[in-house]
């Protein structure tokens, strides 16, 4: 299928998905709902395809075994120079949407929830920040896939290519470790989490947030 085509084809699901949020906006009910995410998913689907056509960055997503709060999932992020640490709390019941009836509490809360520890290694950059879920229709992958709240994979990553491109001066640069590295990004409520690594595992915990930042610290020590 040709760039024109796809293009064609993303303009009309873009319309539909406009009709259906108009609809949904009037009346939430469950006919309206399928429509509404379907026509959601019939988007980044096209998306990706258009991306991937002419060869830019676009998110994919990723086989990931959990989710997390919606509302208020306090993502926390320790690294060194070999593995970072990703906890967040998981999501437990059906908060609303906009985070209604999700207390928002510290580090130092001592109620136990269920956790979740990523654990990316080797990992070659991470950061935990801008954007919120407010501004991410301002993300370059806006358009291109994005889809809030959930963990995705880059696919022909800038960022990736910047750091392999400032890595290829060194004498010992082999471009065959570099493709099995991967771009991940995590949308959360207040923060997206992003890094470069060659894989993750999940660990799953009931304890309080500052039981699991002791974890993480000795983790990374051990």
């Amino acid at each position: 299928m040709s760039v024109q085509q796809i293009e064609q084809r993303l303009a009309a699901a873009n319309e539909r998905l406009e009709r259906a949020r108009h609809a949904a906006r009037a009346r939430w009910q469950p006919g309206e709902q399928a429509e509404y995410w379907a026509a959601q998913d019939a988007v980044l689907v096209l998306e990706r395809e258009l991306a991937a056509a002419k060869g830019e960055e676009h998110a994919v997503p990723l086989d990931f075994p959990v989710e997390w709060d919606a509302g208020c999932p306090r993502p926390h992020l320790f690294c060194n120079d070999y593995k970072a640490l990703l906890a967040f709390v998981l999501r437990e019941g059906e908060p609303g949407a906009d985070g209604a009836g999700v207390e928002a509490v510290g580090p130092a809360d001592e109620e136990a929830s269920p956790l979740a520890l990523v654990e990316f290694k080797p990992c070659f950059a991470a950061k935990l920040g801008s954007p919120n879920d407010e501004v991410l229709h301002g993300h370059p992958l806006q358009g291109r896939g994005l889809e809030g709240y959930t963990a995705q994979r880059v696919v022909n990553s800038c960022w990736l290519a910047e750091v392999e491109a400032i890595n290829k001066v060194h004498r010992c640069y082999d471009p065959a470790l570099w493709r099995g590295r991967s771009h991940y990004v995590f949308w959360f409520h207040d923060t997206t989490f992003e890094c470069i690594a060659g894989s993750f595992k999940v660990e799953l915990y009931w304890e309080g947030m500052a039981a699991m930042l002791v974890r993480m610290c000795r983790r990374l020590l051990s």
